[in-house]
């Protein structure tokens, strides 16, 4: 007997504890003169905390996809000159977009499956490692709870890093090891934030100051013109380790949607979130192409010497301002890589479900201690991106879902009860299995592979030349 075709159900919409909380306070006496009071906080508390819609989640995926590797990107360039440079970001854009959408496909997949045996997650966040759990298996969900977890730890000591290097081009008097101290109690604050949809305002106002910083890197390089005898040192590309240094972080770029499951389930509807991401993507492209591209033809092969984009142009209140901005989108985006690690630790110590925020606060701060540690091991802003690129962005966001999604689908049932089927211009099944082979294929053979050899070496390098706990790494001779 043909396999029976199952009761599509949607994906059902997110409640999140705060505001189910706050809906049923005060029931009985007394409840009836309060009403309107609750409904003003709570129509004040929607607009700045409470996100759920697709317009949070967009600004949630642009803002947290470019950060700190906006000073970065010039550095890329360099490194692979303009054509490959602008190749890459596009070429790469595509893919993560590609793959976004495969872990949105299996979200949707598992959280139907999942409410089908009646299950309630109003007070569970789902992240990644239960998709893959409940999809396939403790083995898959083993492999990605390893990479996604040593990624987003990594990419929470990048944002630390980044903002003790840009806090230096504003104040020198202390080191940027000492800088790396101070950001990161800073950054411990983001343990009072309760989940993706508290990121409202911030996601907005985090892409606003991105933008911001990318024109600026725009305007002024073209204003600075070409540095004297550049004309000459545009040699990029030079040697393979370079290339493949720089392809290698432009695929850590593109490779934030290590986060897409939190941002889904944040979501009131979450099965629209299938084109979010390549609109995100398609945005942040008109923020890193020019400002990469006019900083690589106005400094040059200086900028190998310098991987942050500030180091080389000359201080002014347009610049402070820039720097000042890209502080404050870094802490966001330490709150973003780091709110799934606080979600897993909540679940490992049993504090997740029914906890209150405080109790969950205190409970995530012995998270944030790994992450300093290493913030000041490992200060070498810009070549650290592409080593965390090639070992772990490669499996967490575009290996594994790729081999996820045709695992998942493998069989003739699973893609007849599929709740979300591929487009039929892309080729369908055959088509989407193609394109996930290929994923797979270059990720693994020229992010992984060349992309490996070539960061660790130049990771080596930097070790050698400047050593670990190093004061102040890349800081101009003090005079």
């Amino acid at each position: 007997m043909a396999s029976e075709k199952v009761e599509t159900i949607v994906a059902g919409n997110y409640v999140e504890m705060e505001r189910e909380g706050a809906a049923t306070a005060g029931d009985g006496a007394g409840a009836a003169a309060t009403s309107g009071r609750r409904s003003s906080k709570l129509a004040v508390s929607s607009l700045f905390w409470h996100g759920g819609s697709v317009y949070d989640a967009w600004f949630s995926c642009a803002s947290n996809q470019v950060a700190q590797v906006l000073l970065t990107l010039p550095y890329s360039f360099s490194q692979l000159g303009m054509a490959s440079g602008v190749a890459f970001q596009v070429f790469y854009g595509l893919m993560g977009s590609w793959t976004a959408y495969l872990i949105s496909v299996l979200y949707v997949e598992y959280r139907t499956r999942r409410e089908r045996d009646k299950v309630d997650f109003r007070n569970h966040v789902i992240q990644w490692f239960e998709v893959l759990d409940g999809l396939l298996g403790r083995h898959w969900r083993n492999a990605g709870l390893l990479f996604n977890c040593t990624f987003l730890l990594f990419g929470s000591v990048i944002q630390l890093i980044a903002c003790a290097s840009n806090i230096y081009y504003i104040n020198d008097k202390l080191d940027k090891r000492t800088w790396t101290y101070i950001f990161g109690a800073c950054c411990a604050t983001t343990v009072f934030v309760p989940s993706f949809h508290n990121y409202r305002v911030w996601s907005f106002l985090g892409l606003l100051m991105t933008s911001y910083t990318a024109w600026y890197l725009t305007v002024a390089a073209v204003v600075h013109g070409k540095v004297e005898g550049v004309t000459a040192t545009h040699t990029g590309p030079s040697k393979m380790v370079l290339y493949f240094t720089g392809a290698t972080n432009i695929l850590y770029t593109f490779g934030g949607h290590a986060v897409t499951v939190e941002i889904m389930h944040a979501m009131w509807k979450p099965q629209r979130f299938k084109m979010i991401y390549l609109a995100a993507t398609l945005y942040v492209l008109t923020l890193t192409l020019p400002s990469a591209a006019a900083m690589y033809w106005a400094f040059g092969d200086a900028l190998l010497d310098h991987s942050n984009a500030f180091a080389l142009l000359p201080r002014t209140p347009w610049r402070d301002a820039a720097v000042v901005l890209m502080l404050v989108h870094q802490f966001i985006t330490f709150g973003f890589a780091c709110t799934p690690l606080y979600f897993v630790w909540e679940k490992a110590i049993g504090v997740h479900h029914g906890a209150g925020v405080l109790r969950r606060a205190l409970a995530r701060l012995p998270v944030v201690l790994p992450i300093w540690f290493l913030a000041v091991i490992f200060p070498f802003f810009g070549p650290i991106n592409s080593t965390v690129g090639s070992f772990l962005v490669s499996f967490t966001v575009y290996i594994i879902p790729a081999m996820a999604h045709m695992a998942t689908f493998a069989p003739a049932s699973a893609r007849e009860n599929a709740v979300e089927r591929p487009p039929r211009a892309l080729g369908g099944w055959a088509g989407t299995y193609a394109a996930n082979c290929f994923v797979v294929a270059w990720v693994l053979v020229v992010g992984f592979g060349f992309g490996g050899w070539a960061s660790t070496v130049n990771f080596v390098r930097q070790v050698d030349t400047f050593g670990l706990f190093t004061k102040c790494y890349q800081c101009p001779p003090r005079h």
